[in-house]
């Protein structure tokens, strides 16, 4: 184990370097397009494998990050097509969050954490496939067991990081109310477990705390915007605040839009307003 580890861990900045660098990258999440995604052509509706072009044509931005429930399938034909449809694009693949329910790499029954592993490998295969360079585990349903956790973390990491991809931590449920939770796994687990702080799931009481905590930490950010007003105004919380908590740490990207919207079309638009607003303040940040 401490051999791997060790290779491991002169393999990473290799497969860094070998990727293409992202600071300053703005993109999405494809969870918010949850309702509006269909496996195929749909006046109204959009396909994932179509979603590079938009991105490409509408949106003007590269950066896509994945999440399970989106996909049509894990199958390797479909995840090859996809990964094309985004190189053919100019698009970057950047993390597959791996949303699978009932797993729990904490749980104290050993069956079911094998279970979790176990899920988990296959799709950090699939992950290798679409060419991400980052998995985010879900996190359990309750504070966990930190060293049982830590154990769990640590294999995929050894998993994964043979590949050529890394592990990120998310602020997922339990996790909510504590801005002390990602630097505490990460400590626990090891320097090479990377944070993915959202911006929403926090409580009112913890976001700013954990964010500042968390950013120093992160290789990548869900930027998570609520409803916005007719106005563009976010009442839910400041967002500017959470951007400017993430610049101050020296974190430069990317940052993936999570934002939501019943109407497709409406949607589209509202993301060009977060992209246009983003690059302002970087703009405004950078000396």
């Amino acid at each position: 184990m401490k051999r791997r580890r060790f290779l491991q861990a002169l393999s990473l900045p290799l497969a860094a370097a070998a990727a293409p660098s992202l600071p300053q990258e703005l993109g999405v999440t494809t969870g918010s397009f949850m309702r509006h995604l269909s496996e195929h052509a749909q006046a109204g509706r959009l396909r994932l494998l179509d979603l590079p072009r938009y991105m490409r044509d509408e949106l003007d931005m590269r950066v896509i990050d994945l999440m399970t429930a989106t996909l049509v399938s894990l199958d390797s034909k479909y995840l090859e097509q996809l990964r094309k449809a985004a190189a053919d694009c100019g698009c970057v693949l950047t993390n597959l969050k791996m949303n699978q329910k009932g797993l729990d790499l904490a749980a104290a029954d050993e069956t079911l954490r094998r279970e979790s592993i176990a899920v988990y490998r296959r799709t950090i295969d699939a992950a290798v496939l679409l060419g991400v360079r980052w998995v985010r585990p879900l996190p359990g349903p309750k504070a966990p067991d930190l060293k049982r956790l830590a154990q769990s973390y640590r294999e995929l990491i050894d998993y994964a990081g043979e590949k050529g991809v890394g592990v990120l931590v998310e602020n997922f449920g339990w996790m909510q109310d504590d801005a002390e939770a990602i630097p505490r796994i990460i400590r626990a687990v090891g320097p090479d477990l990377k944070a993915q702080p959202d911006t929403g799931n926090w409580t009112d009481a913890a976001r700013y705390d954990g964010l500042a905590k968390a950013f120093p930490l992160a290789a990548s950010c869900d930027f998570k915007v609520r409803e916005l007003a007719a106005d563009g105004t976010h009442k839910a919380y400041d967002l500017k605040r959470c951007f400017d908590l993430g610049w101050q740490a020296g974190f430069r990207g990317p940052w993936c839009f999570e934002h939501f919207h019943t109407d497709l079309a409406q949607l589209f638009r509202e993301m060009g307003q977060l992209r246009d607003m983003l690059r302002r303040w970087i703009k405004n940040s950078t000396p």
